[in-house]
Order: C-alpha cells, then sequence, then structure tokens
C-alpha cells in the first residue's frame, strides 16, 4: 500500500507541475495572442479591459493549485487517517473546511476568468450568483470524480489485483496497467475542467485506454508471436483488428461522455493514431526486445545455478559416509567367503562409479549410455549387499536400443537412489522395479519400490524426498515444458514415471 501511495503521489505532483509549466510557458510563446482573441473579445464587449495575467493566467495557476492541494489533503491526510478508520465525523468536519477552501477559491478564480460577466448581468449579485454556482458544479464534480477515483481503486486492490498475481505474467501485466491507470484516473480528476484549455490532458483522457491496450497487445500478446518477417502480415492484421474497433470506441464512447465535437475528435484521433504506429510501436518494439534478452540471460543464469546447487547436493547425497559404508562392508564380507571375484567385481563397479561422480557429473550434457551404466553400476551393488535376502526382489529391464541421444547428468540416478534407499527392508519382502526404453526421441523411465516403515534410528528416515525434490528442480530449469514427471505414493508402495523429450528441447535450444 505504501508503494501505491508513492506512485500516486508522483503522478499527482508530476502533473501538476507538467500543468503549471505547460501554463507559464504558453504565458511566454503564444497563448497570450490566442487568450486574447478568444477570451479578451468578450471583455471588449462590456466595455472593459483584459489583463491576460489577471484574467487567465492566474485565474489558471490558481486552479491547478487548488485541485493539486485539495486532493493532497483528501487522499493522504483526511481518507486515511478519518474515514478508512471508520471515524466519520472527526473526517466529515475536516471535509467541510477543505471543501470551503476549494469553493471559495474556485469562485475568486472564476470572477477574474469570467469578468465580462459583470457586464452580462445588471447587479454585481447576479455575476457572484454565477461564479457560486460554477464554483458549486465543479466542488461537486471533483468530489464526485474522487469518489469514483477512490472506489475504483478500492476494488482494484481489494480484488483484481489477487487474481492478477497468480502468476508471473499476470503479476508483470499488473505492475504495468495499475499506474498506467492512476496516471489516466488522476487525468480525469485534475482535467474535467481543463480540458478546453488543455489538448494534451484531452488526448490522455479520451486515448489514453486506447494507447494503453495497444501497448499490451503487442507486448503480451502479439510480439511473443512474432518470430521472422513473415509474420508481418499477422501483426497487421491483429493490430488493425484492435485499432479500428478501439478508435471508435474511444470516439463514440470518451468522446460523448466529454460533450467533445466532431472538429477536436478528428484532429485528436489523428494525432493518437500518429502516436500508436510513429511512437508508442517502435518504442513497445525496442522494450519488448529488451525484455527477451535480459529474459534470455536471466533463464540462463538460473539454469547455471541451479545445476551447480544440484550438483553439489547430488555430490553430498551420492558420496556419503553412509552409502561408502554399506558398500564397503559388503566387499569385505564377500572377500571373508570368497577368493575374489565378486569382491573384484565389486570393486571395479565402485571405481567406475566414482570415475562417473568426478568427470561425467561435471559436464552439461552427456550419453545417455553413461547415465544408463552408471544405474547398471548402482544396482549391482546393491544387489551385492541384498544377495543373502531371498525376500528382497530387484527387477531391472534397460532397453538401450534408440538411447543415442544426450541427456542432462544426474537426472535418473535418484529415483533409483531413492527406491533403494527406502524400499529395502532384510525384515520384510521387499520389491523394487526399474525399467527404461526409448523412442521417437523421448525417454521413458519408471522406478517401483515397496515402502517399509523406517526405525526410528535410521539415518535416512527424516531424509524422505530430498533428493526428489531436488531432481524436481532440475527438471524445470532444464526441460521446462517438455518434460513429465508423476509420482505415486501409497502407504506400502511408491511409483515414478518420468518422460523427456529430448528432441523438443534440442529445438527450443
Amino acid at each position: 500500500m505504501k508503494s501505491i501511495k508513492k506512485l500516486e503521489f508522483g503522478i499527482a505532483t508530476g502533473l501538476f507541475l507538467f500543468c503549471l509549466l505547460t501554463s507559464l510557458s504558453n504565458s511566454a510563446f503564444t497563448n497570450v495572442f490566442r487568450a486574447q482573441h478568444s477570451l479578451g473579445y468578450k471583455f471588449e464587449l462590456y466595455h472593459q479591459v483584459f489583463d491576460y495575467y489577471i484574467h487567465y493566467l492566474i485565474p489558471v495557476v490558481v486552479h491547478i493549485l487548488v485541485t493539486y492541494t485539495a486532493f493532497l489533503c483528501m487522499h493522504f491526510v483526511i481518507v486515511p487517517y478519518f474515514l478508512e478508520r471508520n471515524r466519520w465525523i472527526l473526517g466529515g468536519l475536516c471535509m467541510i473546511p477543505l471543501v470551503l477552501y476549494v469553493f471559495f477559491l474556485l469562485m475568486v478564480a472564476d470572477s477574474y476568468f469570467y469578468g465580462y460577466m459583470f457586464g452580462v448581468y445588471k447587479t454585481v449579485q447576479g455575476a457572484h450568483m454565477y461564479f457560486a454556482k460554477r464554483a458549486f458544479n465543479i466542488t461537486f464534480l471533483y468530489l464526485v470524480l474522487y469518489a469514483v477515483y477512490y472506489c475504483a481503486r478500492w476494488l482494484c486492490i481489494t480484488y483484481v489485483m489477487p487474481l492478477l498475481h497468480r502468476n508471473q505474467l499476470n503479476r508483470q501485466i499488473t505492475r504495468e496497467a495499475f499506474p498506467i491507470f492512476i496516471f489516466w484516473a488522476i487525468v480525469l480528476v485534475f482535467c474535467a475542467n481543463e480540458f478546453a484549455r488543455n489538448p494534451a490532458a484531452l488526448l490522455v483522457a479520451v486515448f489514453g485506454p486506447y494507447l494503453a491496450g495497444s501497448y499490451f497487445l503487442w507486448m503480451y500478446r502479439v510480439m511473443p508471436d512474432y518470430h521472422s518477417p513473415k509474420d508481418r502480415g499477422t501483426f497487421a492484421l491483429t493490430t488493425l483488428l484492435y485499432s479500428v474497433p478501439a478508435l471508435v470506441l474511444s470516439i463514440l464512447f470518451l468522446g460523448n461522455m466529454f460533450g467533445l465535437s466532431g472538429h477536436i475528435l478528428g484532429p485528436l484521433s489523428v494525432l493518437a493514431v500518429v502516436l500508436q504506429l510513429g511512437a508508442l510501436l517502435p518504442l513497445t518494439w525496442r522494450l519488448y526486445q529488451n525484455r527477451k534478452r535480459q529474459a534470455a540471460t536471466v533463464g540462463n543464469l538460473e539454469v547455471a545455478l541451479g545445476k551447480s546447487n544440484a550438483n553439489l547436493d547430488f555430490l553430498r547425497s551420492q558420496i556419503n559416509p553412509h552409502f561408502l559404508f554399506n558398500a564397503l562392508n559388503t566387499l569385505y564380507g564377500t572377500a571373508l567367503v570368497e577368493n575374489a571375484p565378486h569382491t573384484s567385481e565389486g570393486i571395479q563397479r565402485l571405481g567406475d562409479m566414482m570415475r562417473f561422480m568426478l568427470h561425467e557429473n561435471s559436464q552439461d550434457k552427456i550419453a545417455l549410455t553413461k547415465e544408463v551404466a552408471y544405474l547398471q553400476n548402482y544396482i549391482s551393488l546393491q544387489r551385492l549387499r541384498t544377495q543373502s535376502s531371498p525376500d528382497i526382489q530387484i527387477d531391472v529391464n534397460m532397453n538401450e536400443l534408440h538411447c543415442n541421444m544426450e541427456i542432462a547428468p544426474m537426472l535418473l540416478i535418484p529415483f533409483v537412489e531413492n527406491a533403494f534407499k527406502h524400499g529395502i527392508s532384510l525384515r520384510s519382502r521387499s520389491r523394487i522395479s526399474v525399467s527404461l526404453y526409448c523412442d521417437n526421441g523421448k525417454i521413458f523411465f519408471d522406478v517401483y519400490n515397496s515402502v517399509h516403515e523406517r526405525p526410528e534410528n535410521d539415518p535416512e528416515r527424516e531424509g524422505f524426498g530430498i533428493g526428489l525434490t531436488n531432481v524436481k528442480d532440475r527438471l524445470a530449469l532444464l526441460y521446462p515444458g517438455h518434460h513429465e514427471l508423476s509420482i505415486r505414493k501409497t502407504a506400502t508402495e511408491f511409483f515414478v514415471h518420468l518422460t523427456i523429450d529430448v528432441n523438443a528441447e534440442k529445438t527450443v535450444n
């Protein structure tokens, strides 16, 4: 909320300074003669002397200053400190002097701006009544506009923004659309009585939504689908299908709402189209390309960081004292009961695994056959550990036909490691099943294991699923949108199915 209020204060102050500087700069150039022609002749009709500064510039500056200060007091003091805290009586009492301040200063300013009305009415009281009615109407209009703005703001913050923040794209659109909306709404509040004298404010009020809609259409709908010059036709057609109805709607709806005639809307419409195609379109394209490059850079950094963290975690989880202790104890026990063959085989497989961890694991991609070889070595070592238990069944079916492809290392291993960590019990019937095959550039990998209640003193008891969480993150980084991971768990079974579309991943890269 603080950031929103800072944004509102910044836009209101910027608009105040813009209107003020525009009025002052006009006084130094041609606006003096234009005001003399459009307003001065009315004074001459009633034999009064027109002074540009007294009868035009100072009243306009007062009007701008009153609108700005009243908005600040209302929005940043009375509403948050009294009305939003249900302190209605104090809030109402504070609003009375604010309304009177706006009313009297506007009445005084209009008595100079429309000073020729003293010649229109027969009495001074009649002219003052005209000024009072006009100031009352403008003050009431400001109160209504502020109430509409506050209600729209409250609805947007309370209901719209939470819905739009559900995903990253919606959050990005909201971050851009909300300041634009606030700017447009404040223009309406500030310049509702200045449109006839401020063409820039009139352009923003009438065609601001049209230009904003063009920006969001290009940035988030058309340009993401624009991949080559051959898409120019689609780009132009989409822009045309939006522009014509939106432009007509802006002219009919907003033009009628502000009571604008055709000789004003015509040039403004041409100017809006020129700004849309001549300024907004190149600017939007430049911003889109910059965001695209930044997103690619951030994505590459995220992938690199994710892979580094994941590889470190895998090294810690795979080469840990618990695993090495089990492997070495198995080899030692085997050496006691036989003369060497199985022991040497186990040592060789363990050496191959260590070599894989030290060399292959540091690469971005490795041959799938090397990943499968590591799996085979790991499973063989686990078979040695469990071969004396007839109640443990280990089924492996890895068909490497059509698997001549590359894959990021250490993606398949965590699932098998998880199966042996949590699916083997020397006291209960246990089963582990691992299968893999490839078809049409896709890898299909399934792991099934039984689930057993682990002892209270088991060091692995609290670590269930850590490796799986890590590999989920790596898959999301390395194969976004090109993998499918299904995990089903019951009280007695655990099943994993993984599909990776390697061809699609190559196409994207």
